[in-house]
């Protein structure tokens, strides 16, 4: 009855929106229930409480699965709730999203990436578990279940994220396998042709099963052996009929991604004995579902542990909260200040990525909290800092990771540790492989994680490698992703603002964009942090004074340095111009009307240069403007070679200021 009770209101909830899948909630119902009534430890009345498992629906396209289990459990969703599922403003939108209906822990629809958010999860716990408890105070001590399909497991995703968890032994991650056989064009054998046994024991995980699905004492035992596991992660084979129950379409393709129709919900209702009206729940069902009382007795247990950790360790717990808060120590302006005080000094020549590592070296160990990493590349992306450990040594109190090359599964993990709280992650890789981590990109944004995505060699300036490597449609697509702040430094002292504006950002993530080739320490009229801050500003104001430029050099990162001498040249004809780095064009959109005219005149003529696609600088002219961009691929080429044959010279931005003011 309980588990029929998942199906019948899933059934219901994507016939009234007469649009979901019904097969896999029906599928997976008595998966569902054995987990939820007989393993997971979780709260309805606190969906937030610290000691809680984690549950995530990696094949989030069955999104009434979960939305059932929290409605029937005791969260704050409402039967009317369900009959909103998939309209405007519901808190049962299509795919489960975090910060929308209470009880979901992470945004997901893209296959493949829950089980990935999973593995960042269960990471997060074992190295906060760590560095935070002691002996008798098991502060972090939960297991992170994850429910995927066929689906998650052919996504390549599901390949990078699983051998990891298999290197990290993270055996307090369960994984179940919906092994129904089934998607969207039909029966996976076609396709699909994997052992997934021999697959996950090579990448070092414990496999259980194949077990029947439908059967719910068989489920629970495999989960309760699962839970055994001391050094490994374990993957629970379930084989399920899609669809379980319905008489005409179980089985088949018909039922993973359209409503059943009301002929074939009533034959359903009388297959699984439910003689009950639609979205109509019988309070004997309600009364063994409802998990309140236990969800409030072991959270109160936990509470008790937390308060005599609290009594013992001070300290250790106060930190905790902090970083659990997401707040930033006490003295952190005062790094910010000194690092920038100590660049502004030292008024070095550096590539951006050398810069950022200073800012690391400078920032980090003010920050217990920041977890670094790379895609293989920490020696050309430097994300490292001095005396930092490497999670490569087993040592789980590192706080930098060698992720191999594995870019989207690197991105989506973060996204997992950032969800869980306690750190703020950030890795590397070369700017070009962002293409491989866009979609984990586009979700930290859309769940408004604090995830810093580091990407060095920028552009055509990395020369040698070619068009293959150098970027040039990459910044202007990032600057897409709604929410999205991307981040172009000129100089070290931009790169420390940058890295702090990333840091300090609660509500979404950061791209820090950094350059191979060395560029210039900015001859500022002055350094101001805040305007800085705001996503661009005046690095350079006409000779003749405020409000009298003839034209405005708009630049970002290393072609602020040829703007700046190009100005010089210009100023030697007489030309009054204005330079404005913009640093992060994103933040700059969002300032008020009058900061941005302040910066950009109204009517003044705009001369844009960025060596990636020009496309996206036209909004920035109120009058007459141009742009010298890339706006093909680049070639393989000494950089000196290529900044000549791509015009970003100052004798060709000279030209085109001088066309722009005929």
């Amino acid at each position: 009855m309980m588990a029929n009770a998942i199906r019948a209101l899933s059934m219901d909830a994507v016939q009234k929106a007469k649009s979901g899948h019904p097969g896999m909630p029906m599928g997976m119902a008595d998966i569902a229930t054995a987990l939820w009534s007989r393993h997971l430890r979780f709260n309805p009345t606190n969906p937030k409480w610290t000691g809680r498992d984690r549950f995530i629906l990696s094949n989030g396209h069955g999104s009434m699965l979960q939305y059932a289990l929290l409605h029937l459990t005791g969260y704050d969703l409402s039967i009317d709730d369900l009959k909103a599922f998939r309209q405007l403003h519901s808190k049962t939108p299509g795919h489960p999203e975090v910060d929308v209906t209470p009880g979901v822990e992470t945004t997901t629809g893209p296959l493949g990436q829950g089980i990935a958010n999973g593995v960042g999860m269960a990471l997060a716990e074992k190295m906060l578990a760590n560095e935070f408890n002691r002996e008798g105070f098991p502060v972090f001590d939960n297991r992170t279940y994850v429910f995927l399909g066929d689906g998650c497991m052919m996504e390549g995703i599901s390949h990078e994220v699983c051998s990891l968890a298999g290197v990290w032994k993270l055996n307090k991650l369960i994984a179940i396998y919906d092994d129904n056989g089934i998607s969207i064009d039909g029966d996976v054998k076609g396709w699909f042709g994997d052992d997934t046994r021999g697959r996950f024991e090579a990448y070092g995980w414990n496999v259980i099963g194949p077990v029947d699905g439908h059967d719910i004492d068989a489920m629970d035992a495999a989960i309760a052996e699962a839970k055994l596991s001391e050094d490994k992660p374990t993957l629970i084979i379930a084989r399920t009929t899609i669809g379980k129950g319905s008489p005409n379409r179980q089985g088949t393709a018909k039922v993973h991604g359209e409503a059943l129709g009301d002929e074939e919900i009533a034959a359903t209702r009388a297959a699984i004995g439910w003689p009950y009206a639609p979205f109509e729940v019988p309070q004997e069902v309600y009364d063994a579902w409802d998990h309140r009382a236990e969800g409030a007795r072991i959270e109160a247990e936990w509470q008790t542990m937390f308060d005599g950790y609290a009594a013992q360790y001070p300290e250790l717990a106060a930190e905790l909260k902090r970083r659990l808060a997401g707040d930033l120590p006490e003295n952190w302006s005062d790094t910010v200040m000194d690092a920038l005080c100590a660049a502004e000094e030292a008024a070095e020549t550096v590539a951006t990525r050398k810069a950022s590592q200073k800012a690391l070296n400078a920032l980090a160990p003010a920050l217990p909290e920041l977890l670094g990493g790379s895609a293989d590349l920490t020696g050309s992306n430097l994300t490292n800092w001095t005396g930092v450990k490497s999670l490569n040594s087993g040592d789980f109190l590192a706080r930098h990771i060698s992720y191999g090359v594995r870019e989207f599964g690197m991105s989506a993990i973060m996204n997992g540790i950032a969800l869980y709280g306690g750190f703020i992650p950030y890795a590397a890789t070369f700017l070009t492989f962002s293409d491989y981590s866009r979609n984990a990109l586009r979700m930290s944004s859309l769940m408004k994680q604090r995830v810093i995505n580091v990407f060095t060699h920028d552009s055509i300036g990395l020369g040698e490698d070619g068009p293959t490597h150098q970027s040039v449609e990459h910044v202007p697509s990032l600057r897409l992703i709604p929410g999205m702040h991307v981040w172009r430094p000129a100089d070290t002292v931009e790169t420390i603002i940058a890295w702090a504006s990333a840091i300090e950002r609660r509500n979404g993530p950061s791209c820090l964009v950094f350059t191979r080739q060395n560029v210039p320490f900015l001859d500022r009229d002055e350094v101001d942090a805040d305007a800085i801050a705001r996503g661009a500003y005046v690095a350079a104001e006409a000779p003749a004074g405020a409000g009298e430029a003839e034209v405005v050099l708009l630049a970002t990162g290393s072609e602020v340095g040829l703007a700046m001498k190009a100005r010089a040249e210009l100023t030697a004809r007489n030309v009054q111009v204005r330079v404005v780095s913009m640093p992060c064009a994103n933040l700059f959109d969002e300032q008020d009307e009058e900061y941005r005219r302040a910066v950009l005149p109204e009517g003044v003529p705009v001369l844009a240069i960025e060596a990636s696609k020009s496309d996206l600088w036209y909004k920035y002219f109120s009058g007459k403007g141009a742009v010298i961009g890339v706006d093909t691929f680049g070639e393989s080429a000494p950089a000196c070679v290529l900044w000549e044959r791509f015009g970003f010279t100052v004798e060709n931005v000279v030209a085109k200021v001088e066309q722009l003011l005929k």
